[in-house]
């Protein structure tokens, strides 16, 4: 019995992936560029199932609906085609981040059923290779197949394959983040959805490309430097112009709850006032995320017990690329 089994991690990008060029092939806008987690992650195993007619979809135990196995067929075909096996799959998935709330929960699950994919048909392909199939099932997902700092790379017109990822920094220095979990449902506007609606009617979009391509410079010297409170700075002020393009789309939409508003007011209080080098990003959901020193963090997570409830606070290092796991393994979700 051919199988795969495989653990993937989160990345939360701190210069936003905000729109596609190409639907079809998920190839974006701009590049993009994030740091792994090790707090989130995802387990995917894929078995093969020859004398079977049709793929099987059970995420966290529960079978799940024909249009959620359509999209993971699809998806599978890629790897399928690649084998020139024909063989139906039964895939296990158990989500360890709260599923479409902005906490990038398909950015590990398709890295993980890519990967997966990849040791049970016996393709052998390597990680960027990964990260451009992993594209195709959510563009973030090229993102997880490394640890560390991540660039994806935007790549040129409809090739395909010269949109990847790679790894530009381990990220093995005081560095960490904590994210405050303001929704753990999901969001009510898709990703996709949001993508579209601001490329087509917000006026600010248009600017969008050459702001990410000054951030992305920037940000990527910071890194180099080390500098937490300039990949900051950088971060929070990208992630406020995305949001800002949500805001000038028509009709206006945000990803934003009162509770998210309280939380930026309060982190930017903790650095102003009380020194912390606390930084915000924000995806396309509610939750706020604080770049800070890994050395920061229980000191930070400690002042904001004050203001949320300890279930809302999780603290996350850079976390690592994919890895295999024993396929005897016992997870849940």
């Amino acid at each position: 019995m051919s199988q795969g089994f495989f653990r993937a991690h989160t990345n939360i990008a701190l210069i936003k992936y905000w729109g596609k060029r190409n639907t079809e092939l998920f190839l974006p806008m701009t590049s993009s560029l994030s740091l792994t987690l090790d707090a989130f992650y995802t387990d995917t195993k894929v078995t093969l199932k020859p004398d079977e007619l049709l793929d099987t979809f059970f995420l966290d135990g529960q079978i799940q609906s024909e249009k959620a196995t359509k999209n993971v067929t699809q998806f599978v075909d890629r790897f399928r085609a690649l084998s020139g096996q024909s063989a139906a799959v039964q895939v296990e998935s158990w989500n360890h981040v709260p599923t479409a709330a902005g906490l990038a929960s398909s950015a590990s699950a398709y890295a993980a059923l890519a990967c997966a994919c990849n040791q049970a048909f016996g393709l052998n392909l390597d990680a960027k290779a990964l990260s451009i199939l992993a594209r195709q099932g959510s563009g973030s997902a090229s993102r997880s197949l490394f640890g560390g700092f991540v660039e994806w790379h935007k790549g040129d017109g409809d090739i395909s394959e010269s949109s990847y990822a790679e790894q530009i920094d381990a990220a093995n220095w005081d560095i960490g983040m904590l994210v405050i979990v303001i929704n753990r449902k999901a969001k009510k506007i898709s990703s996709r959805i949001g993508m579209e609606q601001t490329m087509e009617t917000s006026p600010f979009y248009a600017l969008w490309p050459q702001e990410v391509e000054r951030d992305l410079h920037d940000i990527k010297q910071a890194i180099q430097a080390q500098d937490i409170d300039s990949v900051g700075q950088i971060a929070e002020h990208n992630a406020m112009k995305m949001h800002a393009t949500t805001l000038a789309a028509n009709p206006s939409f945000t990803y934003w709850e009162p509770d998210s508003l309280r939380a930026i007011q309060i982190i930017q209080i903790m650095r102003e006032d009380l020194g912390f080098q606390c930084y915000i990003t924000m995806d396309a959901g509610p939750n706020v995320k604080v770049l800070c020193p890994a050395s920061q963090l229980d000191a930070l997570r400690g002042q904001l017990l004050s203001h949320f409830a300890a279930e809302q606070l999780i603290t996350a290092l850079p976390g690592p690329a994919p890895y295999a796991l024993p396929l005897n393994t016992e997870t849940n979700g």
